[in-house]
């Protein structure tokens, strides 16, 4: 059912690093997003896919994790991503793009999830050593990064509090992520 999809499809943050994600399962994922809606159907974006080791243990140290847990560094060795799907925008095709790379995410998340696999979306990313390391051509905006893997970590949505949008980990490394009522969304 769908929205038990989305219920469990979260950022996930620490994954288990041995078990691979194929080239294959990377494929199918962009083959859904590139059916997706996409801005006066230019469909500009364009996707590198990782699966090797070797390539993302070169992409990790480009990335920034969770802003909001300022003294956790991000995963470490043996729970970093097994696979990157990078989402590009293709300036030949169109300059700009408002939402297509976050439609493309979302659905790559939700068919990952589907799969057992999580994902992160990391749009913190050191982009000029990124496209250095990758050599990927100026045609190309590196838009977003998703991580993914076999998740290691429990993620739960909690009530917001006193305003508090801040996701936290407990005593047990729960990831907590606080969201707002259905009341608090609809306003008319």
């Amino acid at each position: 059912m769908l929205a038990e999809l989305v219920r469990k499809t979260r950022s996930i943050r620490r994954f288990d690093q041995s078990r691979r994600i194929s080239r294959e399962t990377l494929r199918e994922l962009v083959d859904l997003a590139r059916i997706t809606a996409s801005g006066s159907n230019k469909q500009p974006l364009k996707y590198m896919l990782f699966d090797d080791s070797a390539d993302t243990d070169r992409i990790f140290p480009l990335t920034a994790w969770a802003g909001y847990l300022p003294d956790w560094p991000g995963p470490e060795e043996g729970e970093r991503p097994a696979a990157y799907i990078l989402i590009l925008l293709d300036k030949e095709i169109s300059e700009t793009v408002d939402c297509d790379h976050g439609i493309a995410a979302q659905t790559i998340a939700l068919a990952a999830m589907e799969k057992g696999i999580g994902t992160c979306m990391i749009g913190s990313i050191k982009r000029v050593p990124l496209r250095r390391e990758f050599a990927i051509p100026d045609r190309y905006e590196i838009k977003l990064i998703l991580a993914l893997g076999y998740p290691v970590e429990t993620v739960v949505l909690d009530e917001i509090k006193d305003g508090d949008v801040k996701y936290w980990r407990d005593e047990n490394r729960v990831h907590h992520v606080p969201k707002r009522s259905l009341d608090e969304v609809i306003i008319n």
